[in-house]
């Protein structure tokens, strides 16, 4: 089982953080961790290290975050992954938030900084995590003008556009959402479990309690039974997709 997208960076795990990770390590393959804020890149980097093949790390900068930092932060943070190319496995989350962030000027910059990640994943030879909420027809008219090749399509919850999907070389990840979500499981059905990998997004989608990369069994289980197939079988497949598509051991 492998967690291919949680951000256990955040505040919600500064009290017992390393007993999480090692939880996990008893039942899970792998935990890719998303760093999306230049401030918490220094302990990202220092999981990797102390987890060595077991905790991954994508990273880049939210879109949400599109009026916090400026041009030279940005600059510097995107240098700072280049220089840690070795300890990372992916570029995001990025793309853009139409539900949060609602200024067309402030879209708009949101659209120039998705088309500095791509050119910084071009360029590192990364794949690329993508954050689309309410935001899905323009991220993937970006990507295909862009000719991206490899991406991860994160919490994509667009029923309309998953044929796209499927016709597509991406790839979605699914999350405990799928437990309470006819739209994410007509996605599932639509694009096939063979282009689909499973994350948490912890600490959210808990339900009202911390999520952490355990629930990935829900997910697992949820699945096998709207595929007819047992758990053991949409482990391999969704643990063989993710391994793959990022490179990882």
């Amino acid at each position: 089982m492998i967690d291919v997208h949680c951000h256990l960076e955040q505040k919600d795990f500064d009290k017992d953080r390393d007993k999480v990770i090692e939880d996990c390590r008893k039942e899970l393959d792998a935990i890719i961790i998303s760093c999306t804020n230049p401030n918490n890149l220094d302990m990202c980097l220092e999981l990797v290290e102390k987890y060595k093949d077991f905790v991954f790390l994508t990273t880049g900068l939210h879109p949400i975050y599109i009026t916090e930092f400026n041009n030279n932060k940005i600059e510097d943070y995107f240098l700072k992954i280049k220089e840690n190319r070795k300890n990372i496995v992916g570029i995001g989350e990025c793309g853009l938030d139409y539900h949060w962030i609602k200024d067309e000027n402030l879209r708009e910059q949101q659209k120039m900084l998705f088309l500095k990640h791509i050119e910084l994943a071009k360029k590192l030879e990364l794949p690329l995590v993508i954050h689309s909420r309410n935001a899905e027809r323009d991220c993937l008219d970006i990507l295909k003008k862009e000719k991206v090749k490899k991406v991860l399509l994160h919490f994509f919850s667009n029923p309309k556009l998953a044929s796209e999907i499927k016709n597509s070389e991406y790839f979605v990840s699914i999350n405990t959402s799928i437990l309470r979500s006819k739209g994410i499981r007509k996605i599932l059905k639509t694009v096939g479990i063979n282009k689909v990998m499973t994350e948490t997004d912890s600490p959210w989608l808990g339900f009202g309690t911390r999520n952490t990369p355990l629930s990935i069994k829900l997910v697992i289980d949820k699945i096998a039974k709207l595929e007819r197939k047992n758990f053991d079988e949409i482990d391999k497949i969704t643990t063989k997709n993710a391994t793959t598509f990022f490179n990882l051991f």
